[in-house]
């Protein structure tokens, strides 16, 4: 049997979503969000990755629910969605609609990863 054929297709798509392997994790829970939310909710046509991706962000920053926020704001940044100057934009057009207190680990978050990138790139030449 290929990968292909071998990798549940929701695996595939999270996969596509974040930019890279995740292991394919024993249990109901992951198989559930595995084939439901990554199998046939971001496989629907209707929106791309990257308009579901931006919508998510906003609901994340809007909640407080900055503890999963860095893994959408990586996988965005790494994918090409969003580029540090998109991101900074971001902080500021959702600072006006979250508000200034929900928006500071945003912004905390884009800096970190942008400084995370540039010494990686610093390290590469």
């Amino acid at each position: 049997m290929s990968e292909d054929e071998s990798t549940p297709p929701g695996l595939a798509k999270m996969n596509e979503v974040y930019g890279w392997d995740s292991p394919n994790f024993p249990g109901d829970f992951f198989a559930i969000t595995r084939d439901h939310l990554f199998g046939e909710i971001w496989t629907r046509p209707a929106l791309t990755i990257e308009q579901r991706r931006l919508l998510l962000i906003g609901l994340m920053v809007g909640r407080g629910l900055n503890d999963v926020l860095a893994i959408q704001l990586d996988a965005a940044f790494r994918r090409g969605e969003l580029d540090a100057d998109q991101l900074r934009e971001l902080v500021i057009f959702l600072a006006h609609y979250a508000g200034w207190p929900s928006v500071v680990a945003l912004n905390s978050t884009v800096e970190k990863l942008l400084s995370a990138k540039d010494a990686g790139s610093a390290g590469d030449g």
